[in-house]
Order: C-alpha cells, then sequence, then structure tokens
C-alpha cells in the first residue's frame, strides 16, 4: 500500500479524486504537480502540505511560490521541476494523471528512480510502451493502472491460474454522447454538446476523444502494453451504463469482469492501495436497482478512430506515437473551434499515415514523431 504519493496532474479530475482517497487513507502527500491552476494548488499545499510542488508553467510556478511562501513547500517550474517531483526519494509511488504526451518522460524518470507507477496517463504507454515496458522490467518497477477499464481487467486477471490461459480481452465502451448517430448527424455537432458525457465527469480533452471514440482506440494500445496481448485479443464492447468496466475471457470459455458505479475512485484507490481492499469514499453498487445493462458493438464506420489504432499498433514502432499526437492536436483545433467534429479522425489517420517509421525507437525519435504529426495536422488545416 502506498505511503508517501507524488500525483503528477492534481488539480485535474484524476488529480483532485485521488486526494479523495487520500483523505479517506490518511496517506501522506509528498509532491504535486500541475499546468497551471495556481488557486487550486495553493488550496492542495495547504492542506496536505507536500514537500514539493511543480507548476508547468513558469509564470503560474512564481505566483504560487510567493502564495506559498509561509509554507515549509518547495515550488519548483517547468517540465524539470514535474521530474524533480517525480523521482524525489521521499515517496514511493508516483500517480501520473497529466493529460498527453506531456506525461511519457516524468514517468520515465520516475521508473528509473524504482517508483511504483499508478498510471492514469495512457498516452504513457500509447507513445513509449516498448520505452516503458522495457524501463520497468530493468528496474524491477510495477505499473499499477488507473484507469477504469484497465484496472478492471487488472483485477480480473487476478483470478487468471499461472499459465494465465487468457482467451481475450472485452474493452468496455460507453459510447460517449452520440452513440447511434450517423456521420451525417454528426457534421454539425458544437464542442458543447461533444463535451456532455452521459456517464463520467473527465477533463475536456479525454472528454472529447470518448465522443470521437479516440479514447477507446488509445486504450486498446495501452492495453496491449500493460497485459501483453496482440490488440485483435481485445473486443471493444460499446456497454452504455458504464457498470461493467472492462471483462476477461479465460480458456474455458468463462467470463469474469469487475462492476461498479462509474466512479474513478474505485480504480485509484486499488491502484494506491493493491493487493488489499479498503473502505472506499464511492457508493454501492445496487443491481436490483440498476435493473438492466446493455451491450452493443461499436459502429467503427461511423467512428473510425477505433480501427486506426488498432491499425497503428499492428504497424508498430512509431505509428502509434503519430496517432497520438496527431489527435492530441487535432481534438485542441475542434475544442478552439477551427475544425469540424468528424475531421478529428479524418486528421489523425493522414498523419499516421505520413510517418516516417522505425521499429527501434528512442525517446528523441518519439518527440521528434509528436512534433512532425503536430505540424502536419496544423498544415493540413491551414490549407
Amino acid at each position: 500500500m502506498t505511503k508517501n504519493l507524488c500525483i503528477l496532474g492534481s488539480t485535474g479530475s484524476i488529480g483532485t479524486q485521488s486526494l479523495d482517497v487520500v483523505r479517506q487513507h490518511g496517506m501522506k502527500v509528498t509532491a504535486l504537480t500541475a499546468n497551471g491552476s495556481v488557486d487550486k494548488m495553493e488550496d492542495q499545499i495547504r492542506e496536505f502540505h507536500p514537500k514539493k510542488a511543480a507548476m508547468l508553467n513558469d509564470i503560474a510556478a512564481r505566483d504560487l511560490k510567493t502564495r506559498v511562501a509561509d509554507t515549509d513547500t518547495e515550488v519548483l517550474s517547468g517540465v524539470e521541476g514535474i521530474c524533480e517531483c517525480a523521482t524525489d526519494p521521499a515517496c514511493d509511488t508516483v500517480l501520473n494523471s497529466i493529460v498527453g504526451i506531456a506525461g511519457l518522460l516524468p514517468t520515465l524518470d520516475a521508473i528509473g528512480a524504482g517508483m511504483t507507477i499508478a498510471l492514469a496517463n495512457k498516452e504513457t504507454l500509447v507513445t513509449g510502451g516498448q520505452l516503458v515496458t522495457q524501463a520497468a522490467r530493468k528496474n524491477h518497477v510495477t505499473i499499477y493502472p488507473v484507469d477504469s477499464e484497465h484496472s478492471a481487467i487488472f483485477q480480473s486477471l487476478q483470478a487468471a491460474p499461472p499459465e494465465r490461459r487468457l482467451k481475450k480481452i472485452i474493452l468496455t465502451a460507453s459510447g460517449g454522447p452520440f452513440f447511434g448517430k450517423t456521420r451525417d448527424e454528426l457534421e454539425g455537432v458544437t464542442v458543447k454538446e461533444a463535451l456532455n458525457h452521459p456517464n463520467w465527469s473527465m477533463g475536456a480533452k479525454i472528454t472529447i476523444d470518448s465522443a470521437t471514440m479516440m479514447n477507446k482506440g488509445l486504450e486498446i494500445m495501452e492495453a496491449c502494453w500493460l497485459f501483453d496481448v496482440p490488440e485483435d485479443k481485445i473486443q471493444v464492447v460499446v456497454h452504455r451504463e458504464s457498470i461493467l468496466h472492462s471483462a476477461v475471457v479465460f480458456d474455458d470459455n468463462a467470463v469474469i469482469g469487475e462492476l461498479g458505479l462509474p466512479d474513478m475512485r474505485i480504480p485509484i484507490q486499488y491502484a494506491l492501495t493493491y493487493p488489499d481492499r479498503l473502505p472506499s469514499p464511492t457508493g454501492e453498487l445496487d443491481l436490483a436497482e440498476l435493473g438492466s445493462m446493455t451491450f452493443y458493438k461499436p459502429d467503427t464506420d461511423t467512428f473510425t478512430c477505433i480501427e486506426t489504432c488498432r491499425e497503428a499498433m499492428r504497424r508498430g514502432g512509431l505509428y502509434p506515437t503519430a496517432a497520438n499526437s496527431a489527435n492530441e492536436q487535432a481534438n485542441l483545433l475542434f475544442r478552439q473551434g477551427k475544425i469540424h467534429f468528424l475531421q478529428i479522425g479524418e486528421l489523425v489517420a493522414e498523419a499516421m499515415d505520413a510517418c516516417e517509421n522505425t521499429i527501434d525507437f528512442n525517446l528523441a525519435d518519439v518527440m521528434d514523431t509528436d512534433h512532425a504529426a503536430r505540424e502536419y495536422v496544423t498544415q493540413l488545416v491551414e490549407r
């Protein structure tokens, strides 16, 4: 069980829910990091008294330093400050809830420092899965999944025999706000409509990813690395109620899954307290009150990002990085009102096809591909 915790991205949705778990179980917070939310970070410092805090934005860091000068918290800035928090020897677990590929470097640094990783930043494995898993093996580091789906798979696999006998993974998806819509119906959807998720309260980027179902494509790639399976052993099933968070099928065709209310504090707590199960700040699922659950095949003709991500994983190398980074840029452009909703998937596919690939790559190659994919998307939009 975690005793001294560093939270990367503490002011975001996952970060603030992680602090609910911390309050529940009296864990010590060693370090906190955020992008630029100074007000929230000041409140967190005064409540949890971390040894260090870092803001990615230098101006925000200077403001924060002035505000908390009366505390014992050391305020750092930039990527270097975030990585210093992630490697502080006073902590034993790093929960990474940074959004996007920006989470990759702090994860690698934390692994290098021997920290246990609670991973909510799926892009770490999507873009650098080969590098991250190799580093984890080399440093004898355990990575616990925080995404609700991957936590459910991890929990379900506790029933596996020593030979594992895993036939396939069933990865559930809510379907987002546009389930059942045709491409014609999605032509003019607004950012506000795309941000109206039916079940989960999440940050803007991941909520748009859920609307396009890119999030499920990213989760397929993440699951491949976490559970060492090819993408064709992962079946996506749309489950509108978000009660069955995912399941596994063993060779004897037994299906074992994890159910619970759609509350991220359940998987967060399991990652931080594994292998124990402690009282949770979440509510209890009442199956009789729920009444029924529904399951559907995903519409991959309308929501093309799922198949684009599968193809990226099949090609390997830097293709997953290109798909992820193109999506990050297209997602941002949509939120800024510069492109239409359906263009997100189109731009991701085009940028991935334009990727210069290599199977043996390093961190510099990943970052170069990230930059190239973003530039490619921007240039396509500006034509």
